[in-house]
């Protein structure tokens, strides 16, 4: 007579760190991210709205940080809490930006807003933005480094796209690229709000 299979176990679940691998590991995490950016521990400060104080706790493994503290440091990286962890059971695979995340809101003032659309922690080879320009509004630009264009769409208005000597006008739907290791200009050509999506590549 064969025996009844026992039931298969399920395995056990790998322990969590204790939370001073995590301060620790942490503390290092932040100093390296922060470097690595060529912040200083002010510009971290001003990005997370953290103290600078604590921030310096935090590198030196001096401060144990509540979560929300945590997060805010994770946002300034634009991270994911899992990331800045680098707790990959923590992470996800989905990098979401808020549209009522002001971290991401580039500028904003009575002409013009502009709003960065791709992760911060991302190389700078690569930018993407949405921008609002208000009627009468321009967003004026100095040269970028050399061999930067800018891929612009039109979502909505009309916007007049201005590159060296050259210029040209854009209703909604319409596409352009252009030159922005020069001086370059987007300006509203339009009577109401011109929304558009801006892509910058750097080489």
């Amino acid at each position: 007579m064969k025996t009844a299979a026992r039931p298969r176990q399920p395995a056990p679940a790998p322990a969590a760190p204790p939370p001073e691998a995590i301060n620790r590991d942490l503390g290092s995490r932040v100093r390296h991210l922060r470097t690595a950016r060529g912040w200083s521990l002010e510009s971290l400060a001003n990005a997370s709205g953290v103290s600078r104080s604590m921030l310096s706790q935090i590198e030196r493994e001096q401060a144990n940080p509540t979560l929300a503290v945590t997060l805010r440091i994770a946002r300034a990286f634009g991270l994911s809490l899992g990331e800045l962890l680098e707790m990959p059971g923590a992470a996800t695979t989905v990098n979401v930006i808020r549209a009522e995340d002001h971290a991401y809101h580039y500028r904003s003032d009575k002409d013009c807003r502009i709003r960065t659309l791709s992760p911060l922690n991302l190389e700078k080879d690569i930018e993407f933005y949405e921008v609002r320009l208000q009627a009468g509004g321009a967003l004026r630009s100095s040269p970028h480094f050399e061999g930067t264009r800018e891929f612009l769409t039109v979502q909505k208005g009309r916007v007049r796209a201005e590159s060296a000597g050259d210029a040209e006008e854009l209703n909604s739907g319409d596409s352009a690229s252009y030159r922005a290791d020069v001086p370059h200009a987007l300006i509203n050509a339009g009577k109401s709000e011109a929304v558009m999506f801006l892509i910058v590549i750097y080489r």
